[in-house]
């Protein structure tokens, strides 16, 4: 009887040995070292401490870059502070304070005090002196209700928001003196408290009580009351902290991404070093998060009474909103690159995975050239420089995505559905073996023993 191969068809005596001595070939070419040689425990230590210096250089780049986009960027800074003019916690906190500075400006007891004694003058009824005096306390707080109700109506109101985005806009440069320790503008430093400028919002409340008959009102002068943002006595500190920050953010990404890069270059395998550097930026990006949180409940307690805390709690978040967001936008990208890296390797999964896709576009494939399609000479182009095609596809879309103003994790989401349906497409135009190539690929049962053989090492029966 013929010898048969690893398929049960006859073949040539010693050919499916071969085909496992080639396999065994394959795979040593694909890890590219032999396993004595990848076993370095100086390079592998050299290669941990890098991802997890790069990790926590991570969490210092993106607090730099919102720093630094926050002093720089007008516009940035204007969607940051802009949405507190609808805070309900800010308003009720502005209206407040106007109330109280109004109050004290009109001296509503003293304006008490001259009703009831015009209402005792000669020629007025004693009845009208003798309702007055019960009243004094009554009309006072009526009075009182008077200027809240008008100054709630102002910073309620479409022109209080518009009012509070142009003065931030033009504060902008105020601001920035702010953080660097200056002071100046609607925005100022006092000792260790930022503090906003509300003139403007008391014109408007002084107007709103002289149209509604208050006519004391109209005496009011321009009062330039300070509203406490943030009050801390480590301002100073943060300051030097920020100024720091500011002049690294341009460079620590950079420097994140060298020391990342190095570290997967030390590692003898490289692939699994990039899925853990990415994981540990991802999980750098996650303790990022948390600790924003935590912070959060930190600031509020330093707070000193006078100051609201719904509305320092308001302006904590508007400040870190796009820092939680860049946040997130890093995190989910070092998680694709590790799901990229993963499937990309010599796993089963990965493998198999791969393959069912390339069946599937296959099948397209096929159906398009039923009803008439032809690559042409596109196909052997694309089949000789199909992997060049796959390394062009990835460098655009890094260099697009490096270029791109503030990306969001929504913006990382649709650059990968983009670069696989680009991989797609290449799929498409030069199709591989797919999940039948796999199966021939593998490692067939062994060949039944031929008569008169010695049984192999390790054989049974």
């Amino acid at each position: 009887m013929p010898p048969q191969d690893a398929e049960g068809e006859p073949g040539k005596p010693g050919e499916n040995e071969l085909d496992e001595l080639r396999r065994r070939v394959a795979q040593l070419e694909s890890t590219g070292r032999p396993a004595q040689q990848r076993r370095h425990p100086l390079r592998t230590t050299g290669s941990v401490l890098l991802i997890i210096l790069a990790s926590i250089l991570s969490i210092l780049a993106v607090t730099a870059v919102w720093a630094r986009d926050q002093i720089t960027d007008t516009d940035r800074f204007v969607a940051t502070m802009g949405p507190l003019a609808s805070d309900p916690d800010v308003q009720q906190a502005v209206s407040r304070r106007v109330t109280d500075v109004v109050v004290q400006k009109i001296d509503v007891p003293a304006l008490v005090d001259q009703l009831s004694k015009a209402a005792s003058q000669p020629g007025v009824p004693p009845r009208v002196s003798q309702l007055i005096g019960p009243l004094t306390g009554p009309i006072e707080n009526g009075v009182k209700s008077l200027i809240g109700a008008a100054a709630d109506r102002v910073v309620t109101s479409q022109a209080f928001a518009k009012a509070w985005t142009d003065a931030i806009t033009l504060a902008h440069n105020a601001m920035v003196k702010v953080l660097t320790g200056e002071s100046g503008g609607a925005v100022k430093l006092s000792g260790d408290q930022v503090t906003i400028d509300l003139a403007p919002v008391i014109d408007q409340v002084k107007k709103q009580l002289v149209d509604a008959g208050l006519g004391p009102a109209a005496k009011i002068p321009t009062v330039h009351t300070q509203f406490t943002v943030y009050s801390s006595p480590k301002l100073q500190s943060l300051q030097l902290y920020l100024r720091l920050l500011q002049i690294l953010g341009n460079w620590l990404p950079l420097v994140a991404v060298l020391v990342a890069a190095g570290g997967v270059y030390a590692a003898w395998n490289r692939r699994h070093a990039l899925i853990g550097a990415a994981l540990g930026i991802a999980a750098a990006m996650l303790v990022l998060g948390i600790g924003l949180t935590v912070f959060r409940t930190y600031f509020l307690n330093q707070l000193p009474p006078d100051v609201s805390p719904g509305a320092a709690g308001s302006v904590y978040d508007a400040l870190v909103h796009f820092l939680r967001k860049s946040a997130r936008m890093v995190g989910v990208l070092a998680v694709l690159v590790a799901l990229g890296a993963f499937f990309a390797g010599p796993s089963r999964i990965a493998t198999t995975t791969r393959a069912a896709c390339t069946t599937g576009v296959g099948g397209v494939r096929q159906v398009a050239e039923h009803v008439g399609f032809r690559a042409g000479p596109v196909e052997p182009f694309v089949r000789r420089w199909k992997r060049w095609i796959g390394i062009v596809i990835l460098v655009g879309a890094s260099i697009v995505f490096v270029f791109w103003n503030h990306p969001t994790g929504t913006v990382v989401f649709w650059f990968a559905v983009v670069v696989l349906a680009l991989f797609g497409v290449r799929e498409f135009l030069a199709p591989g073996p797919g999940l039948a190539g796999l199966e021939r690929g593998r490692p067939g049962p062994p060949p039944p023993p031929r008569p008169g053989a010695a049984p192999q090492p390790g054989a049974t029966g």
